[in-house]
């Protein structure tokens, strides 16, 4: 040591020996309880957007300053434009379930409420395989039960469940039910869903389960019992037959359900790692899961979260469910 550096040791030696009793980490610690602090006053990084994007935790300003506005369901000038809108997501969404394997011989069924004849709503028709369903093969039904538009029957298990969940939510404009393989493996089991993904969170405190099964819902009081189950919600687990979801659009109910049959099957593999492994699977905490569903469980959130969906059929048919 020679120099500068041997000058600059001698100055700073009375320091360094008053300091030496101190534990280096004391001094580190130091900084730990600030950054905690920010972490938890922290800004979110969307603040800047306007309501519409934060809904949907979306950000899009330019280093100009520019806004951009994330898509979201149009708003129509005429009814007959947002007839024609729910017929073509309707479409999609069946040519969707078939690409999923949630199609059944001629199980399952959607619907969506006819925005003129709010009494009214759409289905499949009974014979028709989910992947060659087109707009001109949907049949307009009356809750009453009579078939207004289309030449083709419509299942008699679908207009109970559906006409009874129309009648008892008007705050919800489409439903789907479908057997697929998760969805009808987890309602053997007649409980709800634990929450212990970030997906399932779409479904806290808002899905129910109908425990009982009475065979082809064929009575139009099983419909109801399925609707009292399902309760405000945006889903039901029917006991032994399968998953049900609900929303303001055919998107929103589609992407619900696709994800509800996801969350089942993650359920059915930690339920089944957790026994195998005797580990212990973590619960979110409900201030945790309450905060979160604001984000991934919103009407808006459901119909975005479609659009991508919608987007590849289209591209993969080439628009041929349009028809």
């Amino acid at each position: 040591m020679a120099g500068p550096r041997l000058a600059n040791y001698h100055r700073l030696r009375p320091f360094i020996q008053k300091n030496a009793h101190r534990p280096l980490i004391r001094n580190l610690s130091t900084f730990s309880t600030p950054l905690r602090a920010a972490a938890t006053a922290a800004q979110r990084v969307d603040h800047a957007e306007d309501a519409e994007n934060r809904t949907v935790a979306a950000m899009g300003r330019t280093t100009s300053g520019k806004a951009l506005k994330i898509r979201r369901y149009p708003v129509f000038e005429r009814l007959e434009d947002e007839r024609m809108y729910r017929k073509q997501h309707l479409a999609a969404a069946y040519r969707i379930f078939a690409d999923r394997g949630f199609d059944e011989g001629v199980a399952g069924h959607i619907s969506v409420r006819d925005p003129i004849l709010t009494d009214h709503f759409w289905l499949n028709p009974l014979s028709m395989h989910f992947s060659q369903i087109c707009v001109s093969d949907l049949i307009l039904v009356k809750e009453a039960g009579e078939v207004v538009e289309g030449n083709e029957p419509i299942n008699a298990a679908a207009f109970a469940i559906h006409s009874a969940i129309h009648r008892a939510r008007p705050d919800v404009h489409a439903a789907c039910h479908a057997h697929s393989t998760y969805g009808k493996a987890f309602s053997a089991f007649g409980r709800e869903l634990d929450m212990i993904t970030q997906d399932s969170l779409r479904f806290y405190k808002s899905h129910g389960v109908y425990k009982q099964f009475g065979g082809v819902v064929l009575a139009s009081e099983e419909g109801e019992r399925i609707a009292e189950a399902l309760g405000d919600g945006k889903a039901a687990i029917l006991q032994n037959h399968g998953i049900l979801t609900v929303g303001r659009s055919v998107d929103e109910a589609a992407f619900w359900f696709l994800s509800l049959d996801k969350t089942c099957h993650a359920q059915l593999l930690v339920d089944a790692a957790a026994h195998g492994s005797g580990h212990q699977k973590q619960i979110i905490p409900d201030k945790e899961a309450k905060e979160s569903y604001k984000q991934v469980g919103t009407p808006e959130k459901g119909w975005l979260a479609f659009q991508g969906y919608y987007d590849e059929i289209l591209a993969k048919t080439g628009g041929d469910f349009l028809r």
